[in-house]
């Protein structure tokens, strides 16, 4: 009965120094990975939050650009990293379809991450060119309609946010619309703005200059309900398809098994951040808002996303480039 004397004791001594590690954490700088390349927005936000974060933990959480792939490089180190608190994941919307887009993820997305917090999310405008003869989202549906095969949508290349929107939008609406797909959404709002495509979504963040220039017409938002900022653009749930809603969004994540009192730590750090007044009005100015809820709703609504952005890829047919 040695023997299992000996594992009891292996294990408890485990268990002990897995506890102390706990206790102490975080006793040196915490990474957060951010699978994008610098100054937009998941880049914007990582900087944001990890910098208040450092101040609360006491240690410094730096945010560690890892590119490509559709974001799955970023996640992919953090899927590998010891779980042990010291190495975070920063997710947006790409997280809950990239499992539809590529078949073969270096990792299980279902059981290689432990949900920390739901930051914030915002919505998208939907804009058409000027010259185009409509004013509502009913307008531009009865134009498809009456015009199948002839309306371009422009979107910020395959697989990217703007172009599952766009597919959702053609999929409810049950239009005929061909896709024009470009190397980011900068380039294309330009054509849209010049005409040679007829449709896209943006981040309010990117679009407002050209908006407020007139080189864009916003005639809806994509969320569930309307922009604080832009209170006159109704949400396309509202204005002639109901049930409509694709927004961007950001939120933590750890790697699976990572101590359950840092993960707690960690989400009450974060939530307190999001409750700051500043935190707030920082969000406001990526046309967003903060988004404080517990794990487990943020598990739920991980789920449901990534179910309900899994159909549109199959639906739409997305392959990843």
């Amino acid at each position: 009965m040695r023997w299992i004397a000996k594992i009891g004791l292996a294990v408890l001594a485990f268990a002990l120094a897995h506890s102390a590690a706990a206790e102490t954490w975080p006793a040196r700088p915490v990474r957060l990975i951010v699978p994008f390349p610098p100054s937009g927005s998941n880049d914007i936000v990582a900087r944001m939050i990890g910098a208040q974060l450092g101040e609360r933990l006491g240690q410094q959480v730096f945010v560690d650009n890892r590119p490509g792939a559709g974001a799955t490089i970023g996640a992919a180190v953090v899927a590998a990293a010891a779980p042990d608190g010291y190495t975070l994941l920063l997710i947006s919307a790409s997280f809950v379809y990239n499992p539809a887009l590529y078949k073969h993820l270096p990792y299980d997305q279902a059981t290689a991450f432990e949900p920390v917090a739901m930051l914030g999310g915002g919505p998208l405008a939907l804009l058409v060119t000027p010259s185009l003869p409509v004013a509502s989202v009913g307008d531009l549906l009865a134009l498809a309609r009456a015009k199948p095969g002839q309306l371009n949508y422009a979107t910020a290349g395959i697989g990217s946010l703007v172009h599952l929107a766009s597919e959702l939008f053609r999929i409810q609406a049950k239009v005929d619309m061909v896709h024009v797909p470009y190397k980011g959404g900068a380039p294309a709002m330009m054509d849209v703005s010049a005409g040679q495509a007829q449709m896209t979504f943006a981040t309010l963040i990117q679009c407002l200059p050209l908006m407020r220039g007139g080189q864009l017409k916003a005639i809806a938002v994509s969320g569930t309900t309307r922009v604080a900022t832009e209170p006159d653009l109704p949400t396309i749930d509202e204005s002639g398809l109901p049930g409509f809603a694709a927004e961007n969004w950001w939120g933590v994540m750890a790697p699976a098994h990572t101590p359950a009192d840092i993960v707690e730590r960690l989400h009450r750090e974060i939530n307190a951040i999001l409750t700051s007044d500043e935190t707030r009005r920082r969000f406001a100015t990526e046309g967003a808002d903060a988004r404080p809820m517990e794990r487990a709703a943020f598990a739920r609504y991980l789920a449901t996303e990534t179910a309900k952005w899994g159909e549109v890829v199959k639906q739409a047919g997305i392959k990843a480039e």
